[in-house]
């Protein structure tokens, strides 16, 4: 093994130097232009800037040969062409205050004077009542007449010819191309009124025409798909506004390929905006999916920073905070409703491919009555959601087994006292066409219920059900009481970073109201004194520590409900209704409508479905009827 040098010999010393233009200008072009998509990004931004209402982008080899954005704009003026050029030119601001309220796309002057570094550069315009147009060459600054109509043209050939090593970095055409798609997706989902197309090698790739509702954008731009399974958000907390979609649970995707936020119709990624979302699907989302959602938020511009990157994808909120709560209640409201009721397919899809001819003299006979006055009692007696049977046990008390099976004429049998309804056998009453998961026919396996509803046939998986229903219960509970405080009777002590200490002085008053206690033991040492009551039998360190790390970047009470959601959660594992327990019609009824009336029942603690719906058109194709 050779010896190490005894001495490092110092560097060779260089002057202090300007650094020239042209070096300059590529040094600020590799923060800019990645590749060809961020050009494509850059100049969408001022094609939207200038007014435009019709975007065409036409591109050649994945847009390295050739990248051209046209728009419909208010052009720009033959004197100021040669002046857009430079760096850091632009007319969206003009003043420190400007900056600190931006309230268009670009703002910082370098987009064009970096793109005309490492690539060839034209530019078409022609400024609202001017008489002609004006071309200009980015390299030799000629400037001379051209015929176009109102608008601008911006051609950008040979990207990073200036800089080959830069190119070597590219993927392939169809990827290159790929990422351009999607940067004129990003744009076309934030400006619905604005028609976009793509053209590739003289086809065209896509077209998203101007649209009077943000819902049809959506449409077009991602699918119909995306639409029919997400919910609407519309919130408004202090001086925040959330709207947009946002897919359900089952819409999940094993990737975050269709994740969308618009911050003031910026297009961006913030690990506030990211965090919030996650903590309002945690609930509801199974292992490590990820939601998809589009999302839009609108904010005071003086409230949020926008110059901290020169691509401008990434902000900073004067209250990081108040963002993260409006985000994640917005989520959670819409999400909370149980979508039993939206489980209806248009009308061509409800009808069979075969009608039976049922006669119209059928038996009179109805359900028998549902014992509602389980749901007014108390929310954590997880027991008191099923009816108490006449002659038999509670199912939760263990006194005697459950009979083998019921008498099949008891469990239709309209109960005394009820009007009998004139329905063809197997037809739903009035009432029941009204309940969304409809009327308990069966149990299967002891695990299923099986119910029907006007569009057909309802699959519930009852465990999974009831465990949402008294996880809902003790969550409500919980919610309605202040977290009280458990002191302990040995404080745990830790070695923490020089993060963590500031953070726990900083945000000592933070603290207590999550019911927690954390104080300095030594320079390097903090000590807890005091855990929320709830999770006492918890590891107090690894609580103090997450809740700290929350603290220090975004809103720590999630932290603190997370454990918390995690225990009732667990409870709420072992006081639901185990499989194989048999239940009667009435108590296979009363769990479909708790269900109905629980906020999140669609899915149970685990973010595994509860419920699934099979039409009839499903059924008849199933078995090839009408065919």
């Amino acid at each position: 093994m050779s010896a190490l040098p005894s001495s490092i010999p110092s560097p060779q010393r260089r002057p202090i130097r300007e650094l020239p233009d042209e070096l300059i200008s590529q040094i600020a072009a590799g923060e800019v232009v990645e590749r060809p998509a961020s050009v494509v990004r850059e100049l969408l931004d001022n094609a939207l800037d200038a007014g435009a209402r019709q975007v065409t982008v036409r591109l050649a080899s994945g847009g390295v040969r050739l990248i051209s954005v046209e728009d419909d704009g208010q052009g720009i003026p033959r004197e100021e062409l040669t002046v857009a050029l430079r760096r850091h030119a632009t007319s969206k601001i003009a003043s420190l205050n400007d900056l600190e309220t931006v309230g268009t796309m670009g703002f910082r002057g370098e987009a064009l004077a970096a793109i005309n570094a490492i690539a060839e550069l034209s530019i078409l315009s022609r400024f609202a009542g001017a008489d002609s147009a004006f071309a200009l060459d980015g390299r030799t600054g000629e400037l001379r007449p051209v015929a176009r109509a109102a608008g601008t043209t911006v051609e950008v050939r040979e990207l990073f010819f200036a800089t080959p090593a830069r190119r070597k970095f590219l993927k392939t055409d169809a990827t290159e191309l790929a990422h351009c798609i999607e940067a004129v997706r990003r744009h076309a989902l934030a400006r619905p009124e604005v028609g976009f197309s793509v053209w590739h090698d003289g086809k065209l790739m896509e077209q998203w025409r101007a649209a009077d509702r943000r819902e049809q954008r959506l449409a077009d731009a991602l699918s119909d798909d995306f639409v029919a399974q997400s919910v609407a958000v519309e919130y408004l907390g202090g001086a925040v506004r959330v709207a947009g979609r946002a897919g359900i649970p089952d819409a999940a995707r094993s990737r975050a390929d269709q994740q969308f936020f618009y911050v003031n119709g910026r297009f961006v990624r913030d690990k506030v905006l990211s965090h919030a979302v996650r903590s309002a699907y945690e609930d509801v989302l199974h292992g490590q999916r990820q939601p998809v959602y589009a999302l839009y938020l609108e904010i005071d511009p003086s409230r949020v920073d926008v110059n901290v990157h020169p691509t401008k994808i990434e902000v900073r909120f004067r209250d990081g905070r108040e963002v993260h709560q409006a985000v994640r209640h917005a989520i959670e409201n819409a999400l909370a409703a149980p979508r039993a009721g939206d489980a209806v397919t248009p009308a061509a899809l409800q009808q069979p491919f075969f009608k039976p001819n049922v006669p119209a003299s059928g038996a009179a006979w109805a359900q028998p009555g549902i014992n509602f006055v389980a749901a007014e009692r108390g929310a954590g007696d997880f027991e008191a959601l099923w009816p108490q049977r006449t002659g038999g046990s509670n199912p939760g008390s263990g006194a005697s087994p459950w009979p083998a099976a019921e008498a099949a004429p008891a469990a239709f049998r309209a109960p005394a006292g009820l009007p009998a309804e004139s329905t063809a056998p197997g037809a739903l009453s009035t009432n029941e066409q009204a309940w969304p998961l409809g009327r308990a026919l069966a149990q299967l396996q002891g695990i299923y219920i099986l119910a029907e509803n006007s569009q057909g046939l309802i699959v519930v998986d009852m465990h999974a059900a009831h465990e949402r229903i008294v996880y809902e219960r003790l969550k409500t509970q919980l919610d309605g009481a202040a977290i009280t405080s458990q002191p302990l009777l040995i404080p745990a002590t830790f070695a923490a970073t020089p993060q963590e200490v500031a953070t726990a002085e900083a945000c000592a008053a933070v603290l207590p109201t999550l019911g927690l206690e954390i104080t300095p033991f030594s320079p390097r040492t903090l000590a807890v004194r005091a855990v929320p009551g709830t999770l006492a039998d918890g590891d107090p360190v690894e609580l103090a520590r997450s809740v700290l790390a929350e603290l220090a970047q975004h809103d720590a009470s999630t932290v603190v409900q997370r454990a918390q959601n995690e225990l009732l959660s667990t409870m709420a594992c072992h006081g639901a209704v185990r499989a194989n327990r048999r239940l009667t019609i009435d108590e296979m009824n009363a769990l479909l409508r708790q269900m109905e009336a629980t906020e999140r029942s669609d899915q149970c603690n685990h973010g595994r479905p509860t419920w699934r719906q099979l039409s009839i058109r499903e059924l008849d194709a199933l078995f090839m009827r009408g065919r």
